[in-house]
């Protein structure tokens, strides 16, 4: 059960399968290593797009975690998830992993929110694990100092 005083982050991308999923996993380690009292969670914008996606993450984020001593055998084994006005409701922060990728996308789908998000620069790249390292770290570390 989550905390009466515990605020969420909501990392986005478009099939909920690589980045935000990683994202989502590494922030909830880190940050509950650092007592933090955020959460995250993750969602697609645009699931359809991941016909290609084999299984509910991708390998190469799962073996990028365990190499950094995660384990999340819930979260890696859930199904990708299509991002609702819900989800980003109940989120108090919004991250979406590349804007030129899902600005677009979010103007198309949740015209409302395309202000309230904040946008990181990841490319849907074999390097993109390393760089969402580095964004939630440094996302975290600025959560600390407040």
């Amino acid at each position: 059960m989550a905390q009466r005083n515990q605020k969420s982050v909501l990392f986005l991308c478009t099939g909920n399968y690589y980045r935000s999923r990683f994202a989502e996993i590494l922030f909830n380690s880190v940050a509950g290593k650092m007592g933090l009292s955020w959460r995250a969670a993750s969602r697609g914008l645009a699931l359809e797009r991941g016909v290609n996606n084999v299984g509910p993450m991708a390998l190469e984020a799962i073996t990028a975690l365990e190499a950094l001593g995660v384990r999340a055998a819930d979260a890696v084994t859930r199904l990708p998830a299509q991002v609702t006005t819900d989800d980003l409701e109940r989120a108090d922060r919004v991250v979406a992993l590349k804007q030129a990728e899902h600005l677009p996308l979010l103007q198309e789908r949740f015209p409302a929110w395309v202000e309230k998000v904040e946008f990181w620069q990841v490319d849907d790249a074999p390097e993109a694990l390393a760089l969402i390292e580095q964004e939630v770290t440094g996302l975290v570390a600025r959560m600390i100092r407040g």
